[in-house]
């Protein structure tokens, strides 16, 4: 198949999405997206392609050694069949895929938006002399060291939750956002409340599912929580030549 740049004098970046890691935040994802853009006609709207792959392997069960299935060569070729589809640049909403990202980057020849990068210089920007973050997000997302080697670069100090308050944010996760049961927002709440306790000066929704959460209570309006699915969102927009509501254009 041959590629297809859109970017051409005149025409406006299209967005390449690998999905389905999990469906549902692929979904919210998209939506955000939409609702994130400032747009009169559907001709203001960002151009996207999204490869809603839903069977791809279990990101944690492989990144914590219970799975010989490894998601990496999968998440590789989706985003070369994205680039060959004709994709000016690839985002992937999903924080513990980020694990593989070389395995992508060594896929493909256009630009990668990473999830991680956006929400990190947020939470920096958000907080002025950003001394430790809290993180939220899949045992696999905590294990691999993603966000923890992405703050260490700034001297921040990243906050995990112990190991009961790990099986918490899990249950939420697999058991009921997953499952498509509510989640259970107190409990949630809970585990937020502790790293709070222990110097956390923002906490990150560092998994999807969890910005499913965001979104269905109303989270993305407390300072207090920087969502990933959310700046992935901004920036995917930004990127694409459009305006996120609530900025300035070009912003």
């Amino acid at each position: 198949m041959t590629s297809e740049r859109s970017n051409a004098p005149g025409t406006r970046p299209f967005v390449g999405v690998v999905g389905g890691v999990g469906p549902l935040a692929t979904a919210y994802f998209l939506n955000h997206v939409v609702r994130l853009t400032v747009a009169e006609r559907d001709q203001d709207h960002v151009d996207m392609v999204v490869l809603n792959h839903a069977t791809i392997p279990d990101r944690t069960e492989f990144v914590l050694g219970r799975s010989e299935q490894d998601p990496g060569p999968v998440l590789a070729r989706d985003a070369r069949r994205l680039e060959e589809f004709g994709a000016d640049f690839l985002v992937m909403p999903c924080n513990t895929a980020h694990y593989f990202t070389q395995q992508v980057l060594d896929a493909i020849s256009v630009p990668f938006v990473s999830i991680i990068a956006t929400t990190v210089d947020a939470v920096r920007d958000r907080v002025p002399g950003l001394r430790a973050v809290g993180l939220l997000a899949t045992s696999g997302t905590s294990s691999s060291g993603v966000y923890q080697d992405a703050f260490d670069a700034y001297g921040v100090a990243t906050l995990v939750p112990d190991e009961a308050d790990q099986a918490v944010v899990t249950s939420i996760i697999y058991d009921q956002v997953k499952a498509g049961r509510p989640a259970d927002l107190e409990a949630l709440r809970g585990v937020v409340e502790r790293l709070v306790e222990r110097g956390a000066q923002a906490v990150i929704l560092g998994c999807t599912e969890l910005s499913v959460v965001a979104v269905d209570h109303g989270l993305l309006d407390e300072p207090l929580f920087v969502d990933s699915t959310d700046q992935l969102a901004r920036a995917t927009i930004r990127r694409a030549g459009g305006t996120v509501r609530g900025e300035a254009p070009g912003a």
